[in-house]
Formats: C-alpha cells, sequence, structure tokens
C-alpha cells in the first residue's frame, strides 16, 4: 500500500486564533438576571390596591342600597298584606250583616237614647226640648224646621194625583238635580260682548277705578220681554242627548208634559 500523502501547509500561515477559556466568555458578557431598569410592575401596585379599594368600597355601597331597598319593598308588602286583610274582613262583615237590620238597631238605639235623656230631664225638673236646643245653633235649628214644614206639605203627595202634579214633580226634580255649567256661560258672555263691540251697540267703558263697564247704545244687548234673542240659541250636543235620554226614560211623556 503506496503511503498516503501529506497535505502541505504555507508556511507564512496564519496563526490561528486563540481560544479563550469558559469562564472568561461568562464573565465577560453582561449578567443578565440583575435588571438595568426599574421593573414598571413594581410601581403601578399601589394604583392597583387603590383601584382595587375604591371598586370594592362602590361594590359594598351598591349591596347595602339594594339590601335597604330590599327592606323597603317588604315593609311596603307587609304593609300592604296587613291592609287588604283588615279590608277584607271589613267587607265580609259588612256583607254578612244585613243593612236593614242594621240601619233598624241604630234607630232603636237613637230612640232609646233620646227618651233616656229625656226621662232624666224630666226627673231634674229641666225642660227637655229647651236643653236639646242648646246643641244645636239658630241656622241649623230654622233649617231643620224648615225641612220638617217641607215633608209635611209633601207628605200627602207622594201619590199619583194627574199628569200636570206629575210633571210639576219631575220639573222640580230636574231644576233640583241641575248643574248648571258656569265655564260655557262665561265663554258665551264673552262671545256676545265681543260680538256686541264690534257691531258697535255696546261700548266699553272705563271708570275712574279702573273698572270697565259695558254700556248699550242702542238697548239692543241686553234682553228685556221683547227680546227675541233667545231663539238663535243653539244647544250643545249633550244637551241634546241628554234630553232624548230623559225622554225615552218617561217614554215620551216627560217631552209631551213640557
Amino acid at each position: 500500500m503506496p503511503p498516503s500523502k501529506k497535505r502541505k501547509t504555507r508556511a507564512t500561515a496564519e496563526p490561528s486564533e486563540e481560544v479563550q477559556p469558559l469562564d472568561t466568555i461568562t464573565s465577560t458578557e453582561p449578567p443578565t438576571d440583575t435588571p438595568s431598569e426599574p421593573i414598571p410592575e413594581k410601581a403601578t401596585k399601589p394604583e392597583q390596591s387603590t383601584a382595587t379599594s375604591i371598586s370594592s368600597s362602590d361594590a359594598a355601597a351598591k349591596a347595602k342600597e339594594r339590601q335597604e331597598r330590599f327592606k323597603a319593598l317588604q315593609a311596603r308588602a307587609k304593609s300592604s298584606a296587613q291592609k287588604n286583610l283588615k279590608e277584607a274582613t271589613l267587607e265580609s262583615q259588612r256583607l254578612a250583616t244585613d243593612p236593614n237590620l242594621l240601619t233598624s238597631l241604630n234607630r232603636k238605639s237613637a230612640i232609646a237614647s233620646h227618651n233616656l235623656l229625656k226621662a232624666d230631664a224630666e226627673a231634674a225638673g229641666e225642660d227637655f226640648e229647651r236643653k236639646r236646643a242648646w246643641d244645636w245653633t239658630i241656622e241649623e235649628s230654622e233649617k231643620w224646621d224648615k225641612r220638617l214644614k217641607k215633608k209635611e206639605a209633601h207628605r200627602d203627595d207622594q201619590a199619583f194625583q194627574d199628569y200636570r202634579q206629575d210633571s210639576r214633580k219631575v220639573y222640580k226634580r230636574q231644576i233640583r238635580d241641575l248643574k248648571p255649567d258656569m265655564d260655557f256661560y262665561e265663554k258665551e258672555k264673552m262671545a256676545a260682548v265681543e260680538r256686541a263691540a264690534a257691531s258697535g251697540g255696546l261700548e266699553i267703558v272705563e271708570t275712574d277705578d279702573g273698572e270697565l263697564v259695558a254700556v248699550d247704545k242702542d238697548g239692543t244687548f241686553y234682553s228685556t220681554a221683547d227680546s227675541t234673542g233667545f231663539v238663535e240659541h243653539k244647544p250643545e250636543k249633550s244637551a241634546v242627548d241628554r234630553l232624548g235620554e230623559e225622554c225615552g226614560q218617561w217614554g215620551g211623556w216627560g217631552c209631551y208634559l213640557y
């Protein structure tokens, strides 16, 4: 076997770089575990703790508010339940009680009290009617006497006599129950005054004290016995409907009698 040839190297070859030890390389490199700048997380810890405390206090306040609101609702529900129970009990008692019997008992109690007071006054030698009148004023006494007189006068006026008398009773009752619309009256009055002032038949004069007085120039504004302005009055639809209902209730007799 021929001998292996050796590769010749140049004599002027550059010397190889020296290998540095491992510990030297390690010591020359800057340490990586020691930070050169402060970590921002450590600086934000107080801020995070403050925000956490604020949020926890807000949550506690909201929880307390919800608890107080819930207690108020519970108290309201309890009071409403008690009130409803009380009203239901009174309603059941009222339905179970005969109203005629209750009225009779009240009347009997009033009569018994009246007789007892009268007996006591007579035993003491006092005038019972005079003593009882002390509890009422003069106006109340006169009103009561007028009511008794009217009741006695109408006692025999309940039965049917004729249609004229019946229509008079209906008319008096309707007049008694009539509720005039003052707002509509004032509105129509002001409209009539404005129309008369615009046409020249009515003059508005201001007195020395600032009061406004309407002066009728030709005597056509204020109604007299010869006035016919009422025929131009147009009633409202509600009034016409009410008249129709009343005529229907009386079967036409009410409208016929009027």
